[in-house]
């Protein structure tokens, strides 16, 4: 390449990268303002969130078209290929997270008799545990960091581990609370919907500690 056409590649580069920042950051900011709109009823702040979910759309359709923009006129080679392709599978994953707190919002009304209901409380616990793995897959790929990037995967673990246990008090709270069990079903829907949050991270890990590393990292149980 020559001088001109490494300096319109880099810029390319930084530019996807500001993307799946800015998409990141803002499904981050939809998983606190869903479960805060959870926890305290707030329709409004849910209504935001669920607004916000078009514009995470159009940011990953703009990543997309730039991705593909840059290997049709850049023809990347080895790493910076890497990169790219790595950036296209990244911004579709996070915009799940994305639609993963459109749904939590969205459920925000069909909690009944919120101060009355204990295992609501069981969610902030666990939605706070998969956010931090969010922002850490972020920080991760921002900093090219394939250990931080492991340690986002190994961290899921945990948010499995509450997953389970809020199945099983909810269960055994709609057996004890027959009235409550339309509400304790959302609220099983919306425990599945951050577990599934905590998946996605753990694959946007994979695929930094791919783009940094050349492969993906060894699978623990294996």
């Amino acid at each position: 390449m020559n001088e001109h056409t490494v300096k319109a590649f880099d810029e390319d580069i930084t530019r996807l990268r500001g993307l799946i920042a800015e998409m990141g950051g803002l499904s981050e900011l939809s998983i606190h303002e869903a479960l805060d709109a959870l926890i305290r009823g707030d329709e409004e702040l849910a209504a935001g969130v669920i607004k916000r979910d078009k514009k995470i759309d159009a940011l990953e359709a703009e990543v997309d078209k730039l991705a593909i923009r840059i290997i049709a006129l850049r023809a990347p080679m080895a790493d910076d290929l890497r990169e790219v392709i790595a950036a296209l599978k990244i911004a579709g994953v996070v915009e799940r997270i994305g639609d993963y707190s459109k749904n939590i919002a969205k459920r925000v009304s069909d909690i009944e008799d919120r101060k009355k209901f204990e295992p609501l409380t069981l969610l902030a616990a666990m939605g706070e545990v998969a956010s931090e793995m969010v922002h850490d897959v972020l920080t991760a790929y921002a900093a090219r960091d394939p250990v931080l990037a492991k340690e986002v995967i190994a961290t899921d673990e945990k948010v499995d581990a509450f997953y389970n246990s809020i199945f099983r008090n909810v269960v055994s709270y709609m057996v004890e609370n027959p009235a409550t069990i339309s509400s304790a079903a959302q609220l099983l829907f919306i425990a599945r919907n951050i577990e599934r949050i905590g998946d996605h991270a753990t694959n946007v890990a994979e695929m930094v500690h791919f783009a940094a590393t050349g492969f993906y990292p060894p699978d623990e149980d294996s």
